[in-house]
């Protein structure tokens, strides 16, 4: 049964500008290590950054506006076939997320869908 769906979409250069004005303080703000260094392990890694930050905005919306879900208290990884997840670190969140997310030169989006 789905219980709420998210999408997001952000301008990757959006990304770019907060990482070139604030550097690690906003990377680390936002991003878990494990999320900072697959990111950096590509040759672009703010579209990662930038897919990573929608997929967390398309999970809080799916979730609801009661969440009180912080940055850094999800983090999204891939799994060994390259299919991204969602890791809550301190909530115990019960319910099943799907997330998608996908990225060109310009723009990244991601979706989630939350099921029981």
């Amino acid at each position: 049964m789905i219980i709420g769906t998210g999408i997001d979409i952000i301008e990757i250069k959006r990304i770019q500008k907060a990482i070139d004005r604030w550097g690690n303080g906003f990377l680390d703000q936002v991003f878990n290590k494990e999320e900072i260094a697959y990111a950096k392990k590509h040759k672009y890694p703010t579209q990662h950054f930038a897919a990573r930050f929608a997929a967390k905005e398309a999970i809080v919306k799916a979730i609801g506006d009661n969440a009180h879900i912080h940055w850094k208290d999800m983090t999204i990884l891939n799994n060994k076939h390259g299919q991204p997840f969602c890791v809550f670190n301190k909530k115990k969140f019960k319910k099943k997320i799907f997330i998608s997310l996908s990225h060109s030169e310009n723009y990244a989006v991601a979706s989630a869908i939350i099921s029981s």
